[in-house]
């Protein structure tokens, strides 16, 4: 595993933050989820991490984390711009002491700038970025890309450095493309919807199928196009490419309704008439391309899950979700402290006074 010996510390927070966490502990870190005392965290993206609970406003539960710090590798922070820094736990505070750490910051608006203190979700960040995938594509992933980099980096200079993953800013770099095409010919300058690639043609949309489920089309390729008309039996003369988007959409959705989503894809399967169908959660593991790839596996509680991408040839990632379940919020509090030098009589100390939360899982009988 590549991050082997890595060591995460990941302040629970909500999706991209743990997202950000289960692809370093999906690759091989060892990512501790550390949780609020008192709070039951519902952290689906858990899978192989372990969870200690911490008072972090108390002045013990600060010292604790200092601690953890101190032997770690990474901290990953999801809270707005201020929040660690008034617990004395922010990267000029961790960093003193072991200047080998990299400190990710993963916040919706970054640490500077008229919008950093605001509140926001994916729809705010997608409003500024213009793209997809705020959240995670462009939060979770390109944070893990981040710290990767930094630890990379780390191996050459001996230090540490502090990141900070903007979601707004992350998005925009991952709609590089969108930007920098703006002024390729025939692609955008129309109002939204009305372009190219924003089902603004015929040939680059999805439509419905006489069971009610639909075909995404992207036969934007002139070669491409002439094996869809083929397929469909039509000539280009009764659907011309370049004219009559609207006119065309409404041919090929009365025609897309005279079959099942099946019939469609038996015509189209393996031809390149860039015609695919559009799977719900539980088609997507089933659909013959992503079994052979073996895309998705299964989780303890028989739920769906994407195995861990890229694929490295020598030292692969691997989803723990079948061997280690989303841990609860201090479940292995006791066990983390002892692993970071606490001996027995400070740790049951912190837990009798609610600095650490302890929780015992309940078997599954």
């Amino acid at each position: 595993m590549p991050l082997k010996n890595i060591k995460v510390l990941e302040l629970a927070g909500l999706a991209p933050a743990p997202f950000c966490g289960m692809i370093l502990a999906d690759f091989g870190a060892s990512v501790i989820r550390v949780d609020k005392t008192g709070v039951l965290q519902r952290d689906v993206l858990g899978n192989g991490k372990r969870s200690i609970a911490l008072n972090l406003k108390s002045e013990k539960g600060a010292e604790i984390f200092k601690k953890l710090s101190d032997n770690s590798d990474v901290v990953i922070d999801p809270f707005r711009k201020g929040v660690m820094e008034k617990l004395k736990l922010g990267p000029q505070d961790l960093t003193k002491s072991n200047d080998k750490l990299i400190y990710a910051r993963l916040t919706g608006y970054g640490q500077q700038g008229p919008y950093s203190n605001m509140a926001g979700h994916d729809i705010n960040y997608l409003a500024l970025s213009v793209n997809f995938a705020a959240d995670f594509g462009g939060g979770g992933l390109i944070c893990a890309l981040g710290i990767i980099m930094a630890l990379y980096e780390r191996t050459q200079s001996q230090r540490g450095q502090i990141i900070d993953a903007s979601m707004v800013e992350g998005t925009a770099y991952v709609g590089s493309w969108l930007f920098r095409s703006q002024k390729m010919p025939g692609l955008w300058g129309n109002p939204r919807g009305k372009n190219i690639l924003d089902t603004g043609t015929h040939f680059y949309d999805t439509y419905e199928t006489e069971d009610g489920k639909y075909m995404a089309i992207g036969a934007l390729e002139p070669q491409f196009y002439a094996v869809l008309l083929e397929k469909l039996g039509l000539t280009e003369d009764y659907l011309p490419q370049f004219n009559n988007f609207e006119e065309n959409r409404k041919k090929l959705s009365d025609i897309f309704k005279t079959k099942t989503q099946n019939e469609w894809n038996r015509i189209f399967d393996g031809t390149d008439a860039c015609v695919t169908p559009v799977l719900s959660l539980n088609d997507a593991a089933n659909h013959m391309h992503n079994k052979s790839l073996k895309t998705f596996s299964m989780d303890e509680n028989e739920i769906t899950i994407p195995n861990p991408s890229p694929r490295l040839s020598r030292t692969p990632g691997s989803t723990k979700a079948i061997n280690h379940s989303n841990p609860e919020a201090g479940e292995h509090s006791r066990d983390i402290l002892f692993e970071y030098g606490f001996n027995a009589k400070e740790v049951d100390d912190f837990i009798k006074s609610k600095v650490v939360q302890q929780i015992i899982k309940k078997s599954k009988l």
